[in-house]
């Protein structure tokens, strides 16, 4: 079986952005992972791990490369319990293009461009994509690389293969990364992302490293997860371009604009409506989701000087618009309540700053932002 990048993506597509359950912390720190992300003693783990060495062994994986890559590789009942539950987690579209283009995102984002704008211009001279786009791509997958992942990759992918659903895709990432550490790459202790395998600055999967990652500084290794991020954002170009991409060409736009042609979509039933063209497809080969690729073509549009969009987005379930949200979450961090980022995505720690200003008032606990919660935080 051959995996590519766009069908974990596929798999995937509702895990939200980047959810690699890492903040900026050292990727050598495992102590600072979740209790349900570190190794947990498991027999039949083990005993998987013993007959995976020998299929390892007939496809090429030296003996010297199973033993510096399996001798701590352990069982995470994190990633079992991460992947069974991801298919529930459904954002709106809103939601998710607020997470993707909120203040602080921007911010970060514009100053990582002035920060790299040499090796951002160079890639996009190179590749022929645009420098904005790659760099969207890093925003949505990593913050713009403060959250590149900090749990074992060989680990993550031999649990998921152990654990039988979607069993021989995840054994080829598991023997992807071990190809990748045979080759000298990377070293086990820095071989290192999400739980589901994703790596470095732009995420890849251990197969589309393979496939797709180049060495664009020259010094013998294709570097995606260190500080410097050159080598990610190249191998994110090389993804694009060989997948299509056209270069002088727009993703796409809002369909209020009418200036370039393309076929429409309304990513959210009563939000605006997009005209795309055949690099939004290339997009979504990143990640097989319209609400991924407009979100990254709108970042792109966002760094490179371009305006919010001029389409409004229908109240929510609860009756509030994303004003309305923001001003929730506003007043509430006004008042000393922990909401996280100010975005008008209500997430857990708003829900939790609900719930503690409900439980200050004396009022019922629901941590649900609606109409009556807004009018008496007012």
């Amino acid at each position: 079986m051959t995996a590519t990048r766009r069908q974990m993506l596929t798999l995937l597509a509702a895990w939200s952005l980047a959810s690699c359950g890492a903040g900026p912390v050292p990727a050598q720190d495992a102590q600072a992972l979740p209790a349900d992300l570190r190794p947990q003693p498991n027999a039949a783990f083990d005993a998987w791990v013993s007959g995976f060495r020998g299929r390892a062994a007939s496809r090429g994986i030296s003996p010297a490369t199973l033993e510096a890559g399996l001798a701590d590789a352990g069982y995470l009942p994190g990633v079992v319990r991460r992947d069974a539950s991801q298919i529930q987690t459904r954002r709106t579209f809103e939601d998710y293009l607020s997470i993707a283009t909120s203040d602080a995102r921007l911010a970060k984002g514009r100053a990582a461009m002035r920060g790299h704008g040499d090796t951002v211009a160079a890639i996009e001279g190179r590749f022929g994509v645009s420098r904005h786009v790659v760099a969207a791509i890093w925003g949505v997958e990593s913050e713009f690389g403060d959250k590149r992942g900090r749990i074992p990759v060989v680990s993550a992918t031999a649990t998921l293969a152990f654990d039988g659903r979607r069993g021989a895709f995840w054994e080829d990432q598991l023997l992807a990364a071990l190809r990748i550490l045979q080759a000298g790459e990377t070293t086990p202790d820095k071989l290192r992302g999400s739980w589901a395998g994703a790596m470095g600055h732009t995420q890849f999967i251990p197969t589309s490293y393979l496939a797709f990652a180049v060495d664009f500084d020259s010094d013998g290794r294709r570097d995606i997860w260190g500080d410097d991020p050159g080598d990610a954002l190249a191998s994110t170009a090389s993804y694009l371009a060989r997948n299509g991409w056209r270069g002088g060409l727009a993703w796409g736009e809002e369909a209020v604009a009418g200036t370039i042609a393309g076929r429409t979509i309304r990513p959210q039933a009563g939000g605006p409506r997009f005209t795309v063209t055949r690099n939004f497809d290339v997009l979504k080969h990143y990640n097989n989701s319209d609400f991924y690729a407009a979100a990254v073509g709108h970042l792109a549009d966002r760094l490179a000087g371009g305006g919010p969009l001029r389409g409004d987005f229908p109240p929510d379930a609860n009756g509030l618009t994303r004003a309305d949200r923001i001003a929730v979450q506003r007043t509430l961090a006004a008042r000393g309540f922990d909401v996280g980022t100010i975005d008008g995505v209500i997430g857990p720690l708003t829900e939790a700053a609900i719930r503690d200003f409900e439980t200050a008032q004396g009022l019922e606990v629901t941590g649900q932002a609606n109409r009556a919660l807004l009018a008496r935080l007012r």
